[in-house]
């Protein structure tokens, strides 16, 4: 007797169980007949994120029915009967219209990934319904380069490795305001590298289940010192002085100070203070023979730079003095001007008169 038939006896006996178990073995690959496959051109699609709980939805006939579940060869539920020792799954039922038998996994894993069957027994024929379940995971950088650091002129090469489903597609960028370049792979290279190109890069993984997983490397750069401002201002004597120093190198510099020839040192009156990738000169009182040439020396392990410049003397402009005289007030009588305007109009009055009397 071939299986469908012992399926038909235990239903007409009421041997539910019977039945359905013995249905189930006819979607086992071991159990079909020769040259007799099942039917997976209608298998649908569930797709479910890990950690997610995924429903994979079947409905009964009618009330009637009974259903059961398998995930290849195993049998999870047989009707209400589980089989599984899986404390994630259980049957989601609905005695409404549709008489719901749809099977639900909790922290749904990528071991869970695969095909699932719905086995639909009635009084006929059993009727299948076979689920594909995929399982997406979001990426992860599970491995990346350490902090790196490298003398300017040189190479380096990070990695980036991560994990999901879809597989990842990872990029790096520089983090900097004036960079806009992006890579893209597992491995980023850069040669002849530029201190420009110091900072933090970022590794990103992305893929369309969740927002990307991102890291970061720190990327140094060494190069030798460069004297970027050097500042003095004329003193006048008796006043304190300030000259300043500015260099950019990595590592840091060690400054040093001379005045001429001569190195100078902290003492009463001289004060020096290293401030990473500055350096301050201060002579609290300035004399005759403070003076002169200044040489700032900026040094690491990569090389030397220096800079110069002069503490010059303030010369007060010289200024004479002088006395404007106001004019004198008029103490004249109203109507009368002093003596020597007096004198002046005179012989102006005398030519005017003659000239009057010459006419008539």
């Amino acid at each position: 007797m071939d299986i469908m038939s012992a399926v038909q006896d235990a239903c007409v006996s009421g041997q539910w169980l019977t039945a359905i178990i013995l249905s189930l073995c006819c979607f086992l690959p071991s159990c079909l007949p020769a040259g007799q496959t099942v039917d997976y051109a209608s298998t649908e699609n569930v797709v479910s994120r890990q950690g997610d709980t995924a429903l994979l939805r079947c409905y009964l006939l009618d009330g009637i029915s009974k259903g059961a579940w398998l995930n290849r060869s195993s049998i999870i539920f047989a009707g209400n009967d589980k089989w599984s020792v899986d404390p994630r799954v259980s049957i989601v039922s609905n005695l409404g219209d549709k008489h719901e038998y749809s099977l639900q996994i909790q922290k749904v894993d990528v071991t869970d990934e695969g095909l699932y069957t719905c086995s639909i027994q009635s009084e006929r024929n059993p009727r299948p319904k076979l689920i594909q379940l995929i399982v997406k995971v979001p990426p992860k950088i599970y491995d990346i380069s350490s902090d790196v650091t490298v003398n300017e002129g040189g190479n380096i090469s990070l990695f980036c490795l991560a994990s999901g489903k879809p597989e990842p597609t990872i990029t790096w960028k520089h983090i900097s305001p004036s960079s806009k370049h992006t890579w893209t792979g597992e491995n980023m290279n850069i040669t002849a590298i530029t201190r420009d190109a110091a900072g933090e890069y970022e590794c990103g993984a992305g893929n369309d289940i969740a927002s990307p997983d991102t890291r970061t490397v720190k990327v140094v750069v060494n190069y030798p010192p460069h004297i970027q401002e050097m500042k003095s201002h004329g003193v006048r004597p008796g006043l304190p002085a300030l000259l300043r120093c500015e260099a950019s190198a990595i590592p840091y510099p060690s400054f040093e100070w001379y005045k001429g020839e001569k190195r100078l040192s902290r003492k009463p009156g001289i004060e020096i203070k290293n401030l990473s990738s500055r350096s301050v000169l201060t002579v609290s009182n300035i004399t005759e023979d403070h003076y002169g040439n200044y040489t700032c020396v900026a040094t690491n392990r990569l090389g030397t730079a220096n800079a110069s410049v002069s503490l010059t003397l303030i010369i007060e402009p010289t200024t004479t003095s002088s006395t404007v005289s106001s004019p004198a007030p008029n103490t004249a009588p109203y109507g009368s001007t002093g003596g020597g305007e007096v004198l002046l109009a005179c012989p102006f009055l005398l030519l005017a008169l003659s000239s009057l009397l010459y006419i008539y």
